[in-house]
């Protein structure tokens, strides 16, 4: 009997990405898999008669062996775990990777590289002469993602609009000291596996997104730079994520963050690397 499978995301999410999830299951098929698509907004979660309870459209629901949660919302993924259906990423990942300081805070921990950065909260008192570094300066708000909710900011009065902006209450504040503008590295991990790194560049904004007009090719990793990601990939228990990277001056990497729902259109791109291919096969091996 084939193994089943839940491919969650919210509906938005869906139409934008059909082209990616109808290769997700196909892949699925090829494996022995069988994936079907849930949209988040159809999904209850609950105590339910003392009962911890999953409803699809109010109605009781037999629970898939796995589920791969293409949606931000670690609560979710705790539920599924609880209820004993494997989960991809897992409920710690998706808590670690989608709050930017927490992020920060465990891969210093490891001695990564990365460039200076302060955890603020919104509405705190900061000194009249502004942050702790100086300008300039990138304020993000700790959940955001795709390149949205980050602010380039070169003086105080740019620091107070965007402040404005905000709408998150966690943000963190990054210096921009020594790092080349509109350029990083996205490195695409499937387990324990280094499947391959695309250098995104823009020329005409500061974040160097795919999304956002910049562009990309393929970047060889030196070996100093695979043992750096190495120790990052020992640490977690990943199954399909982006690490990211900003470019320093000098051509270092330091670390800026880890894409928990990573797309592959970049290293599409530039590669034949079929990385669903992997990582369904990382999925068939913990069911």
């Amino acid at each position: 009997m084939k193994s089943k499978g839940w491919l969650i995301y919210r509906k938005q999410d869906a139409k934008q990405n059909n082209s990616f999830i109808r290769w997700f299951i196909e892949e699925a098929q090829k494996q022995e898999l069988s994936l079907q698509l849930i949209m988040r907004e159809e999904i209850t979660t609950g105590i339910i008669h003392n009962k911890q309870t999953i409803l699809i459209g109010n109605k009781p629901v037999h629970l898939p062996n796995f589920a791969v949660v293409r949606t931000i919302d670690p609560m979710l993924s705790i539920f599924l775990e609880a209820l004993g259906v494997k989960v991809h990423n897992s409920a710690a990942i998706s808590e670690i990777c989608n709050d930017k300081a927490l992020t920060h805070f465990h891969l210093n921990k490891l001695a990564i590289p990365m460039t200076d950065t302060i955890f603020l909260k919104k509405g705190m008192k900061l000194p009249e002469d502004g942050p702790a570094i100086p300008y300039p300066i990138v304020l993000k708000e700790v959940d955001g993602r795709g390149g949205q909710q980050v602010y380039m900011i070169q003086n105080r009065r740019e620091w107070e609009t965007s402040l404005s902006a905000v709408t998150s209450n966690d943000m963190i504040v990054q210096s921009t000291d020594s790092i080349q503008s509109g350029k990083d590295v996205r490195v695409f991990v499937v387990g324990k596996e280094i499947v391959g790194a695309v250098l995104r560049a823009s020329s005409t904004d500061f974040r160097s997104n795919y999304k956002l007009g910049g562009s990309a090719s393929w970047y060889p990793l030196h070996n100093n730079e695979r043992n750096m990601i190495q120790s990052i990939i020992r640490y977690f228990d990943f199954g399909m994520v982006g690490i990211d990277f900003l470019v320093t001056i000098d051509g270092s990497l330091l670390f800026n963050e880890i894409e928990d729902v990573v797309g592959s259109r970049t290293l599409s791109a530039v590669s034949d690397v079929n990385i669903l291919e992997k990582y369904v096969s990382l999925i068939k091996s913990t069911v």
